[in-house]
């Protein structure tokens, strides 16, 4: 099957997008919990979530306090934002919008409506009274159009890309998450060692792994286990290497591929090379940075293969 690049691009973001509105409610939704359940003087402060977001510029603009209620209407429900909630649901919607004829119907359905209910309610919802509601219902609107298109879709050059999407998305929110749970562990006099563990169950609760890592590697929540469960557990959806593996899967038919498997290939060396056993909470930092950065030229790569000419 022939797609055109244009076609193949707005699909490939439209499922970064869903994701990366799915991967921030579920940050925001572990992150409240994390700061309802640290004892009081020891939580983290609501500016790692901007941080982790790397959204410190477009904060600044806007708010002068990192407090909870503007770090919330930020992320969620700004529309200066383009990293909001709010603002990925509707760049989702548009890139829908204009490639109705090549996913079902009821994909476009559930994606306009997942919009007109953020439109409706992210506002309202950045207190904590309805916080939750919302952020559940994000997530479950966008598992459920993710798993219409998983289970609708024939598995061709539309599918493909949609898959890339969304798992090169996924990797990259993962490192975020990782990194909003080291963030908040580098403040020592703010965070004592009692907290770690709250702090690494957020982690994972915010990857919904909790439950399957008490069930592959132990009972005891300890950093450098749960680092290693999310970094390199191939059977772990969310896992750095499962979607490494995907993306690697999916372009490998594809024509042009060799710089994008070439750096594809380099951050799995890297992800099997780091022992997070004897690395300490800044070598973690500093290597979700890296990796990072190659997600963000293997982004870049997939762009200049396959999205500026109409050949995929």
């Amino acid at each position: 099957m022939r797609l055109l690049s244009r076609v193949a691009e707005r699909l490939y973001w439209m499922a970064r997008y869903l994701e990366r509105a799915e991967g921030t409610a579920r940050l925001l939704r572990s992150y409240t919990h994390l700061i309802m359940d640290i004892p009081e003087g020891s939580q983290p402060g609501w500016e790692t979530l901007v941080e982790t977001l790397n959204a410190e510029s477009g904060f600044a603009e806007h708010y002068r306090a990192a407090n909870e209620t503007n770090v919330l209407k930020f992320i969620m429900a700004d529309q200066d934002n383009a990293g909001s909630i709010a603002r990925s649901i509707q760049a989702a919607r548009e890139n829908v919008r204009t490639t109705r004829d090549v996913v079902p119907a009821e994909v476009w359905e559930h994606v306009n409506e997942l919009y007109l209910y953020a439109q409706e309610h992210a506002d309202k919802s950045v207190g904590r009274l309805n916080r939750y509601a919302f952020l559940d219902e994000v997530i479950a609107r966008c598992q459920l159009i993710n798993g219409l298109l998983s289970s609708t879709l024939c598995r061709d050059h539309s599918y493909r890309f949609i898959k890339v999407g969304h798992l090169l998305e996924r990797a990259d929110m993962t490192t975020r998450v990782l990194d909003a749970g080291i963030g908040a562990l580098m403040n020592e006099e703010r965070n004592p060692s009692t907290a770690d563990p709250l702090i690494w169950a957020s982690v994972l609760n915010s990857l919904s792994a909790l439950e399957t890592y008490r069930r592959t590697v132990g009972p005891l929540v300890e950093g450098p286990e749960v680092v290693d469960f999310i970094f390199r557990d191939a059977s772990l959806p969310r896992s750095l290497k499962f979607c490494l593996n995907g993306i690697r899967e999916e372009l490998a038919p594809l024509r042009n591929h060799k710089t994008a498997l070439n750096i594809i290939n380099r951050s799995r060396r890297s992800l099997s090379r780091f022992d997070p056993h004897s690395a300490g909470r800044r070598d973690m930092h500093r290597f979700i940075d890296r990796f990072q950065g190659n997600m963000l030229a293997l982004g870049a790569e997939i762009n200049s293969a396959w999205f500026l000419t109409d050949q995929a």
